[in-house]
């Protein structure tokens, strides 16, 4: 898979500068138009101090130099006011949360502060007096919550990472609404130092990025102990994984609880693993389930209480009504009941260590439906708890956790897989999801990923590459092609010698074989990349898809897209129709 922060790496080494970066960042921002993302959106010269700050260093001595970057309005950036999407709780903090601290010491520079759903309380999106972020894929849709505007800033290409917060699942549901890579981290690698509290005990600051590389890349300088907060913990040595890496999965009875489309897609992925070397094996999912249902329950709801309850008690008008009764909901709570909460959540992980003796890594689909904007309005709460059927156990539970893009549904939404595994598992787990999201072929997440536009190559120089499917004009992977700087030159035809086979993956795409006889002409496109690019692009096109040469229908040879033969047996020939385009037109695919 590309990285978009390697990408802008090499772009500096090429003589960009990070002035011109943060201007091409403003310029997405205004192109998207989305006044709902942004709580604040620094002022350009703002932005550009940072840049100037890094005027005469060494782009190799910064991990994320230059890389621009947004913030959810729960985590604190020195001077600018935290709001928690509670205009009348807004402070302006003196000193920058210890995670965007790092951030910007290893080069980082922040953009601005990001809508959420208030206080950060829910799992929509919806839940802000600064309204409803969009959702890029499709616009009836919720964003996802807590983290929407990071999750969306992501998904509209308009910054490489984003910071969210998940305490029951805010740094995962919006990844999957939008297409991306969302990673909770262990409970205490990261500091939550400078976090308007959630559920303290159980708060994440998460990582949403185009790609697992990204996202890692972003942990390796967030993920630090930190003495200063009580919470922080040292890392500790994760547990050693079995040869061939278990996937544990819940049974059918679980899954029917999804949707067909996300049942469907998540069966594929399962597919993908065992096709990884992974043994997939069913496990219990019930204490799982069980924890995840506790989390609106006494004890945490009570954390959410002792964290912003005296506020929201003092300024009950100027609070969401949905979340200010969830958060003064916890005054019913007593000691002796959190207590029993806390003592059923010891018996609850002692009964999840049968499933944890079956498997390595838990995989669930992220979200088990997308509801639509207008459905979570009229039915804020229940559509809410739904959400976190698959989402809410994981820091109850200690996990590390990670979703993954794995396809695009027929509806054209994006489906997600999460994966799970005890704390201190996150190198670990971003290996395995890593190796899904390249096996799967599914891009970089939304494929708008965010990165100073490459310069196109002279006319005539650089490599051509013939494009036969997915990657073509309108495609839903073309951004592939012009994120890379690539130039369309033509549209033309092979010579009579392929055949070209539907495959089975998501997005659809086809496979191109060239054959002794019988063959038919394949309408391509012909584009043209500078020799970076071109290695780049290569090299994350997954199997059985690769580039080899191609004869066109004028005689000219060029590079282009071939498919093994392996990869087409048992489906439909769809060389008929004398092209992707025509296939897709007359089929609906």
């Amino acid at each position: 898979m590309s990285r978009v922060i390697a990408d802008l790496a090499a772009r500096y080494r090429a003589g960009a500068t990070p002035a011109e970066v943060v201007a091409s960042t403003y310029d997405r921002i205004a192109a998207h138009d989305d006044p709902a993302l942004f709580i604040r959106l620094l002022p350009h010269e703002q932005a550009q101090a940072y840049a100037r700050a890094l005027h005469g260093r060494d782009p190799a001595s910064l991990p994320l130099f230059g890389v621009p970057f947004v913030i959810k309005d729960n985590i604190d950036l020195a001077g600018v006011p935290t709001t928690a999407a509670c205009p009348a709780f807004a402070y302006t903090p003196m000193v920058s949360a210890t995670a965007v601290e790092r951030l910007i010491a290893a080069g980082a520079i922040p953009i601005g502060k990001t809508n959420l759903d208030q206080f950060a309380t829910g799992l929509v999106g919806v839940r802000s007096p600064y309204g409803v972020p969009r959702n890029v894929l499709n616009p009836t849709i919720i964003p996802g919550g807590s983290s929407s505007g990071s999750g969306c800033a992501v998904a509209a290409g308009l910054v490489p990472f984003a910071l969210g917060t998940d305490t029951a699942g805010s740094g995962r549901v919006p990844a999957a609404m939008g297409n991306i890579v969302g990673l909770k981290p262990s409970c205490g690698l990261v500091s939550t130092r400078g976090v308007v509290p959630a559920v303290r005990s159980l708060d994440c600051v998460s990582v949403f990025a185009s790609c697992v590389a990204d996202a890692k890349a972003v942990l390796d300088i967030i993920g630090a102990f930190d003495a200063a907060d009580p919470f922080s913990r040292r890392t500790q040595p994760a547990r050693p994984a079995t040869k061939a890496t278990r996937i544990g999965i819940p049974s059918d009875a679980v899954l029917a609880t999804c949707v067909p489309a996300v049942r469907t897609a998540f069966a594929t992925a399962c597919i993908s693993l065992r096709a990884l070397g992974c043994p997939v094996v069913e496990i219990d999912y019930t204490p799982f389930a069980d924890a995840a249902e506790s989390l609106y329950g006494g004890a945490w709801v009570a954390e959410r209480t002792a964290g912003v309850g005296d506020f929201i008690a003092a300024h009950p008008d100027e609070c969401h009504p949905v979340v200010r009764d969830i958060v003064l909901g916890g005054r019913t709570a007593t000691a002796v009941s959190a207590h029993r909460d806390r003592y059923r959540l010891l018996e609850l992980r002692r009964a999840a260590e049968a499933a944890w003796a079956l498997c390595d890594v838990i995989a669930l689909p992220t979200v088990p439906e997308y509801p639509t904007v207008n459905a979570v309005l009229a039915d804020p709460v229940k559509l809410n708890s739904r959400l976190g059927i698959f989402t809410n156990f994981a820091n109850l539970l200690d996990t590390a956790a990670l979703s993954v893009p794995v396809g695009t549904m027929a509806d054209g939404l994006a489906a997600s897989v999460t994966l799970f595994a005890p704390a201190w598992s996150d190198a670990f787990l971003a290996d395995l999801g890593a190796a899904l999201h390249a096996r799967v072929g599914h891009g970089l997440g939304n494929d708008r990923a965010a990165s100073v536009p490459a310069a196109r190559p002279p006319s005539g120089s650089g490599v051509t590459l013939a494009v036969v499917g997915a990657h073509l004009t309108g495609q839903p992977l073309n951004r592939q092609l012009t994120d890379h700087g690539a130039q369309l030159e033509e549209t033309t035809r092979t010579a009579a010698k392929y055949r070209l086979y539907h495959l089975p993956t998501t997005p659809p795409k086809p496979g191109m074989v060239r054959v002794a006889e019988g063959g038919g002409h394949i309408q391509v496109e012909v584009w043209r990349l500078d020799e970076t690019a071109f290695g780049r692009f290569v090299a994350s096109i997954p199997m059985p898809l690769g580039i080899g040469r191609i004869e066109l229908e004028d005689g000219r040879v060029v590079n282009g897209f071939v498919c093994e033969s392996y990869g087409v047996v048992g489906c439909a020939d769809i060389t008929s129709h004398g092209g992707w385009r025509a296939f897709r037109k007359a089929t609906g695919i």
